[in-house]
């Protein structure tokens, strides 16, 4: 399938607690990154797609997917184009790559992301 999700992150107002529950509920094992806005903890099922969560002020707390793409600047364009509501436009990860977050037409909030060249 073209453009499958690939990665999975949580905003949560509580990361310990997150942490915990996922932790104890799947069996996943978290490596936590310090980020300037606090940490950011990853997980990596046996399957993809892996993910994070966060404590990320402002945002409400939900899950977000992820959608792999190719150039992240003209699938941000074709979204627009298509009446998508971009909240975050072609950020940069750096080393990883770059993402942008968007509420679709139907008030849906997804991400799309492209990675960086190896």
């Amino acid at each position: 399938m073209a453009n499958p999700f690939v990665h999975l992150e949580l905003n949560t107002p509580d990361l310990a607690k997150a942490k915990e529950f996922y932790g104890q509920l799947f069996g996943w094992e978290f490596t936590d990154f310090p980020m300037p806005m606090g940490i950011y903890s990853t997980f990596k099922p046996d399957k993809d797609p892996g993910g994070g969560i966060t404590s990320m002020p402002g945002a409400p707390t939900a899950w977000l997917a992820y959608i792999g793409v190719d150039d992240i600047k003209v699938a941000t364009e074709k979204a627009e184009s298509l009446g998508a509501k971009v909240l975050m436009k072609n950020e940069e990860i750096p080393t990883i790559g770059w993402m942008t977050i968007m509420v679709d037409p139907t008030g849906a909030t997804i991400a799309m992301f492209q990675p960086a060249k190896a």
